[in-house]
């Protein structure tokens, strides 16, 4: 079954030299989808702006959920995770990419983890269950996170053959993920609108 489709798409006029990606993501119902990763993978060797990410990222541990709840880094970044919270937590991933604890630590204390592998890693708390995050881990300068309407601009993208992923997490899908061929024209904008089921909420 297919999970996910493009929809749509049109070619405005851009900037010389690279192409700037517009996608919207919406539910199969036509809402739009927060927290949806885009990632672009380009086979070309021109460095991309890195614009979209922190300089130190951070997962926020307060009024006993974690803050962002979907972050967006890329390969070889650390992140920390301070606590802001009166009671201690217990931090870790059993994800296959970054397995790690960080163990009890109480406000205003705050731990770091390098991510060095692209991919998903699922965050909890051992205290408190209903503690739950993730970071997306790229490799690729080109990607963003959609906001509340369900969007995301990604610019300086070069031109040729590239392939699209856009992940959530709760996107019924293998890895929660859909991935495609792009193929993107030399300079421009690119506009696209994409489908993708999720799970009930």
């Amino acid at each position: 079954m297919r999970l996910l489709a493009i929809i749509c798409a049109g070619i405005l006029p851009g900037t010389l030299g690279a192409t700037t990606l517009s996608v919207t993501v919406n539910g199969a119902d036509g809402k739009p989808l927060r927290n949806a990763v885009v990632s672009v993978q380009s086979p070309a060797t021109r460095v991309g702006t890195a614009s979209v990410f922190t300089d130190a990222p951070s997962i926020t541990q307060q009024n006993i959920q974690f803050a962002p709840d979907v972050l967006l880094v890329r390969k070889g970044t650390t992140v920390s995770f301070p606590n802001r919270d009166k009671v201690r937590h217990h931090v870790y991933s059993f994800s296959k990419p970054k397995r790690f604890e960080l163990k009890l630590y109480g406000k205003d204390d705050t731990h770091s983890v390098r991510f060095e592998i692209a991919g998903t890693i699922a965050l909890g708390c051992n205290i408190h269950d209903q503690m739950s995050a993730f970071i997306r881990v790229v490799d690729t300068p080109w990607a963003g996170k959609t906001d509340a309407n369900g969007r995301v601009t990604i610019s300086g993208i070069p031109g040729g053959s590239s392939t699209i992923t856009v992940w959530h997490p709760k996107a019924v899908a293998k890895n929660g993920e859909f991935v495609a061929p792009l193929p993107l024209p030399a300079s421009g904008s690119i506009a696209k609108l994409i489908t993708m089921r999720v799970a009930p909420r």
